[in-house]
């Protein structure tokens, strides 16, 4: 195994020591290797180079997958009807993407990689990794608008992956800047239905969608109908996504691994109760206030209870009140200042 964290490290395994935002793993060498590592990658030059050129040796295809909401919910989809390994969680970034790669077994038939993006440039650069044979987006919303600044901005982005896959690209009939994808296609496109044959095990249309989407490609892939539906039955989602925990009497639905718009929007309509909990969604740039709104006003317009939680949410929800003054008391921990900043 290529490891990142060096007390992870179990003997036989190469660790990658990169630094990164807080630490430096090249600091952390003599530790891996007194933990079993007989290999280390240094530097993310090396570690691409390695994931590189085992990429080239592998026989499986590569399916990369993208999109501003949903991604991880449909590499789930494709892992689980493709019987493969792909994307553990949401690994799916200059370090990510390469490590998905070293990971995966020689001798397997698909490889499904998740590609995130936050800034122009990103998926050409993990394609050049990846070499993706099939292209798989699921949507084209308003994440990241702080650095895409449009819509068309993050297609375009997006759509780089349609530009680099060798067999066939896909997308939901009806995406977003479909137009645009269709254009950026190198190689044929199937617009697949918003609902399959299956039936879906995580509520919301969203979530059909996905599901859909990953069944097309799938079905295109050889994969049988039978052997989709058996593969389904145990299905699950990882992370802080449609989680259920119960507290006492309250059932707690999780969804909070990540949230734009789009997503927000998506996760009011698929749940059935009337309490929502909304936390502030970040990198939307000078639209944030008026998105906040947006998302705020929705939920009350579907009749939910909302509670917010983060100043963007806070400013919405006073502007909504119409109120002329507020009182902010809180502990200081909960910098209830920055409202006001």
């Amino acid at each position: 195994m290529f490891v990142l964290d060096s007390r992870k490290v179990k003997p036989g395994d190469t660790f990658v020591a990169v630094k990164g935002e807080k630490v430096d793993g090249r600091d952390y060498i003599d530790q891996a290797r007194a933990n079993g590592a007989v290999d280390v990658i240094v530097g993310q030059d090396e570690l691409w180079a390695r994931a590189k050129a085992y990429r080239r040796t592998l026989k499986a295809k590569v399916i990369g997958v993208t999109g501003s909401a949903g991604k991880t919910t449909t590499k789930e989809f494709l892992k689980t009807f493709l019987a493969c390994y792909g994307t553990e969680g949401n690994f799916n970034n200059h370090l990510g993407l390469p490590l998905t790669i070293l990971n995966a077994p020689e001798d397997g038939d698909f490889l499904v990689v998740e590609l995130g993006t936050n800034h122009p440039g990103e998926i050409a650069a993990l394609c050049d990794i990846a070499e993706p044979d099939v292209g798989v987006i699921c949507s084209i919303g308003t994440a990241h608008l702080e650095f895409f600044k449009t819509q068309e901005g993050i297609a375009e982005e997006k759509g780089t992956l349609f530009a680099r896959a060798k067999d066939f690209n896909a997308a939901p009939q009806g995406c977003n800047q479909i137009g645009m994808l269709r254009a950026k296609s190198a190689v044929p496109l199937l617009e697949t239905e918003r609902v399959c044959e299956l039936e879906c095990p995580v509520p919301g249309d969203h979530n059909r969608s996905n599901m859909a989407l990953a069944y097309g490609v799938a079905r295109k892939l050889g994969v049988s109908r039978a052997e989709c539906e058996k593969r389904l039955e145990n299905f699950s989602l990882p992370g802080a996504r449609w989680r259920r925990t119960q507290v006492g009497d309250v059932t707690f639905i999780d969804d909070s691994y990540n949230a734009n718009p789009d997503s927000m929007k998506a996760a009011i309509d698929a749940f059935e109760g009337e309490v929502v909990v909304l936390g502030d969604m970040g990198e939307l740039g000078e639209d944030s206030a008026k998105l906040h709104l947006e998302v705020l006003d929705y939920a009350y317009a579907k009749g939910k209870k909302v509670i917010t939680v983060g100043k963007e949410f806070a400013k919405a929800a006073i502007k909504r009140s119409g109120a002329k003054e507020v009182l902010l008391k809180g502990s200081h921990v909960m910098d209830l200042s920055s409202i006001v900043k």
